[in-house]
């Protein structure tokens, strides 16, 4: 079976949320018999290449604007993929996409993963509306990130006839193993139990809400990641005294793996529903973390459920999120409980070849169909 997804950004080295899903599904539909095909915008495209799990060709983008890229290139090269594959997998949202579909793709079989309402940009909204609902009345089958999202989401009540819940899963084998004398080296530089947080700085991620939890505190936090908001986060770490918080910055996937392993839990304080699944939340669970979440109705819940992988917290509340810092702090052995039972779930409901089968049986269905 021939698969074309579709997404404004998608790179070898891109490591986002969406891009990570991308890497993840099609390493394991690829085992499953699929061949995919990545269509993405780039400032400066690169020549077609060939992996494993998929082919990436890139389009020229030539604007952006309030988060969406716009290519003119991208009608022509959508066209052309799109009379190969059997079925076109789309990645929402994404206004330019819905255009380029109802130009260019209504009649294929499609797809499409619903990775997040649009929270912040409402008057935008206003206007995007009647052009994001012929998108979806349109294609065949939308499957939400998490069951959660799915009951949560006001815009995907109006397609239950043909919505689904398939959860975000991740192939261990696609990230390296950590290196026991690095992480050894890690919790001699910042102590042998450290709170983690790991992801691109965007204002929904709740880190103010963090550093206000952090005032006074025993323990320390590592922040992880690089983002619009990373400067005026430090700039609040260094108004309040927290030398106990320390940016670490982007890293590659090996530091990462390493600092998730050297970490004594993950914390992942997002408070808005831009939040729509939280692929670092999950990568602790992965690796055996209890876990400390915010309750916003999405997949952090889903990963993370109270009393038994950690504690979900209410949202922007910075005493809740320092009374279960505090908890599992004061009690090692609950930490640990609550680690391994984050692991199991995670082998439950969460590995990329239970998400690989689901979405594999589900382009059976719309091709069928």
């Amino acid at each position: 079976m021939r698969v074309l997804h579709f997404y404004k950004t998608f790179g070898l080295e891109q490591y986002g949320g969406v891009e990570m899903f991308i890497r993840h599904l099609t390493h394991a539909t690829a085992a499953l018999g699929c061949e995919n095909t990545v269509l993405s915008l780039a400032d400066e495209p690169q020549p077609p290449i060939d992996t494993p799990s998929y082919r990436l060709v890139q389009t020229r983008q030539n604007l952006h604007v309030a988060s969406t890229g716009f290519s003119l290139s991208a009608f022509a090269d959508f066209a052309h993929l799109v009379k190969k594959a059997d079925v076109i997998h789309y990645h929402f949202p994404w206004p330019f996409m819905d255009i380029v579909h109802l130009l260019k793709g209504v009649g294929k079989p499609s797809v499409v993963t619903y990775h997040s309402d649009i929270v912040r940009q409402k008057v935008l909204l206003q206007m995007y509306r009647p052009l994001m609902h012929a998108f979806l009345g349109r294609v065949d089958a939308i499957a939400a990130t998490s069951p959660n999202y799915l009951e949560s989401s006001t815009v995907l009540h109006r397609y239950r006839d043909k919505a689904l819940s398939i959860p975000i899963g991740l192939d261990e084998s696609l990230y390296p193993a950590p290196d026991p004398e690095v992480v050894e080296n890690l919790r001699r530089l910042y102590g042998e139990r450290f709170f983690l947080f790991v992801g691109v700085l965007r204002y929904y991620k709740g880190l103010h809400f963090l550093l206000d939890a952090m005032k006074d505190a025993p323990w320390p936090l590592l922040i992880v990641g690089a983002g619009p908001m990373e400067q005026e986060l430090m700039l609040m770490a260094a108004r309040n005294g927290l030398d106990n918080v320390h940016f670490i910055g982007q890293v590659h996937e090996q530091d990462k793996i390493n600092l998730l392993e050297a970490c004594y839990a993950v914390i992942f304080p997002s408070h808005l529903r831009s939040e729509a699944f939280g692929i670092g939340l999950l990568e602790g669970a992965m690796l055996g973390k209890p876990l400390i979440c915010s309750e916003i109705g999405t997949g952090t819940s889903y990963i993370n459920q109270n009393g038994h992988t950690g504690i979900v917290v209410p949202p922007a509340d910075a005493r809740a999120l320092r009374s279960a810092m505090q908890t599992l702090w004061d009690d090692d052995e609950l930490a640990q409980r609550f680690g391994q039972a984050a692991r199991l779930r995670y082998l439950e409901l969460f590995t990329a070849k239970r998400m690989g089968l689901a979405y594999s049986e589900l382009y059976s269905r719309v091709l069928t169909r």
